[in-house]
């Protein structure tokens, strides 16, 4: 009888340490799901799965990336918002969730999100033909000013990505979007590929995009968007450089559905920032022409909002 009630108290005590266990068990215990909300091969979904090599280092999980693309990134991103706050599902996002809601796509904004981090920036850029009559962004500026409405430009669908920094950029200028025929591509590199064939004008998409088009002699940059000259095109003014108070760029960072876990937001803010900051994502970056940037959780949520008020203001000087 006693062995029996030890035997007993025994079972009672390992059964309690198995539930004692599983309680406190560390995050994380299983695959971590990374969502990139467009198709794969596309610069948000290179960024994400270089990101998820180092991700899955720091981690000791496996980091899956699945594309849930279509729908301009709506969907994609609010199945990120919406996901189970335990750590287990995180997205990589674009500067696309800046977009939604002055056009009233969706009312999806940063703040259906926990902020991560940022890990990069791709700006846009003003590029002709290399048959083009336009040498400088003067010239070209004066030629639209000169022929309003005939001058035509083109980089990506109304009211996405590189049409939001094209509008930016006119109102920069003094301009109305109007003085400029938009001619809608899916995408930056089809619009490049559209200046080059001669039935566009210019493009404000990015120079990564145009990397090859430059290098073919194809195409003429005549400015680049960034704050400062991108290290691929060293020779490449920028916008500021040549009298236009304007930036305007792409951004890619990691966020999370919101309330996350916070032991597991704890764990992910470490693991985000080392494999973002790590010599293989960084130099990976640069090869492709992307700009690293990283910015922690917070001054990344500050970031996106700032760039949401901006977006705002571009969308209801528009609707003017």
């Amino acid at each position: 009888m006693f062995t029996t009630t030890r035997r007993r108290a025994a079972a009672l005590i390992a059964g309690f340490t198995m539930v004692a266990g599983a309680a406190f068990a560390e995050y994380p215990e299983r695959p971590i799901q990374l969502i990139v909300p467009y198709p794969a091969g596309g610069g948000t979904d290179i960024v994400a799965r270089t990101l998820a090599v180092e991700l899955e280092k720091e981690l000791g999980q496996p980091v899956s990336v699945v594309n849930r693309d279509g729908g301009g990134g709506i969907p994609g991103q609010t199945a990120i918002a919406r996901a189970r706050p335990d750590g287990y599902t995180i997205g990589l996002i674009a500067s696309d969730i800046s977009l939604y809601k002055p056009q009233g796509l969706a009312p999806l904004t940063y703040a259906d999100m926990t902020a991560i981090g940022q890990t990069n920036e791709l700006a846009g850029s003003v590029t002709v033909s290399v048959d083009s009559p336009y040498q400088s962004m003067e010239e070209l500026v004066a030629a639209i000013k000169a022929n309003p409405g005939t001058i035509k430009g083109t980089g990506a669908a109304p009211g996405a990505s590189w049409h939001a920094g094209f509008l930016g950029l006119m109102f920069a200028l003094g301009l109305s979007p109007d003085d400029v025929i938009w001619v809608p591509t899916q995408g930056g590199t089809k619009g490049h590929l559209d200046v080059a064939a001669g039935n566009s004008d210019f493009s404000t998409a990015s120079l990564v995009e145009a990397r090859a088009l430059v290098e073919g002699g194809k195409l003429r940059p005549l400015a680049t968007m960034a704050a400062e000259r991108v290290d691929i095109f060293p020779e490449v003014p920028t916008l500021r450089e040549q009298g236009i108070d304007y930036t305007y760029g792409l951004w890619h960072g990691v966020t999370g559905p919101k309330g996350l876990d916070p032991e597991a937001l704890e764990v992910l803010s470490k693991a985000v920032e080392a494999a973002a900051n790590s010599e293989s994502f960084v130099e990976t970056l640069q090869e492709r022409g992307f700009k690293h940037v990283w910015r922690p959780g917070a001054e990344f949520e500050a970031f996106m909002a700032e760039d949401l008020e901006k977006m705002q203001v571009i969308f209801d000087q528009l609707e003017k």
